[in-house]
């Protein structure tokens, strides 16, 4: 049983590393291709907030194909340090399983991160999707917009995850969230709210400005975001996923049936035995 679990966990692990790696690509590349000042689309006419507008929304998008891709639907797709530890604070997912989805993350960021390098001249002009807060920003300033706009992001999540009825929709709020938080709040500190996210283009380019900032930040967000939803609601996360496979589904149901079948019966047998030899039986 234990080694069945095992498996299972690092098969969710590694989907989960593979959709993260997923939304970097997609998303970065969007960035590379709408925003950059040396990408193809640099001499089209449009300000900067329109720029930012699509280049948002097309990165959202991105987290929703990723979610809803065999990958996304096998691990839950979290994709976001943040959201895993709003999670685990709602208590649906042990600090062990936090852990291995956090690892996960970091990996597929970091894959993700490495593949959109290959953009080459295209990219540099914004940093390959790096993070950093702009100048004469202080750090405390920008990490309290990264948790501001974490906060956004993990309220819209816990809020529609907890409600059954909408929790399908989830994946699609993603696109115009990050379109408008994009917009609005890219120029200050370029709208991460995910710690991976920032980790992996950090990693490749080797650009470290601030860093800190881009985990403190979301951090406070995802707690901020929790806090609010108790609140606010009576409505709560019963599990640690945005996305459903159903064969991955019965499959877990199977599993928990099983080892609640064997607990009853170590039980019974317990029970019978102090039945039947008296006290001498722990």
């Amino acid at each position: 049983m234990t080694r069945r679990l095992d498996k299972q966990a690092l098969a969710t692990f590694g989907a989960e590393a593979v959709a993260t790696a997923l939304l970097m690509v997609g998303g970065l590349t969007a960035v590379i291709l709408v925003v950059s000042p040396t990408g193809p689309l640099a001499g089209l006419d449009a300000p900067g907030w329109v720029r930012r507008f699509v280049a948002g929304g097309l990165f959202g998008l991105s987290g929703t194909a990723a979610t809803l891709s065999r990958w996304g639907r096998r691990s839950g797709a979290h994709l976001n340090p943040a959201v895993t530890l709003a999670f685990r604070t709602e208590g649906t997912i042990s600090t062990a399983r936090a852990a291995g989805y956090v690892a996960a993350q970091v990996l597929g960021a970091v894959a993700g991160a490495a593949v959109v390098r290959l953009w080459g001249p295209w990219g540099r002009g914004v940093g390959w999707g790096t993070t950093v807060p702009a100048a004469g920003l202080p750090g405390w300033q920008a990490a309290g917009l990264e948790a501001l706009v974490t906060l956004a992001l993990v309220t819209v999540v816990l809020s529609m995850a907890a409600r059954p009825r909408v929790r399908h929709l989830t994946p699609w709020t993603m696109g115009p969230l990050y379109a408008v938080m994009v917009a609005i709040e890219a120029p200050l500190t370029g709208t991460s709210s995910n710690p991976a996210r920032s980790l992996g283009p950090a990693l490749v380019t080797w650009t470290w400005t601030d860093a800190w900032v881009y985990w403190v930040g979301p951090a406070v967000g995802a707690l901020a975001g929790v806090g609010l939803l108790r609140l606010l609601t009576r409505h709560r996360v019963t599990e640690a996923r945005l996305v459903y496979d159903r064969l991955v589904h019965e499959a877990e149901a199977e599993v928990r049936r099983a080892a609640h079948t064997v607990a009853d019966d170590v039980s019974a047998e317990v029970r019978r035995l102090r039945r039947d030899h008296g006290p001498t039986v722990p």
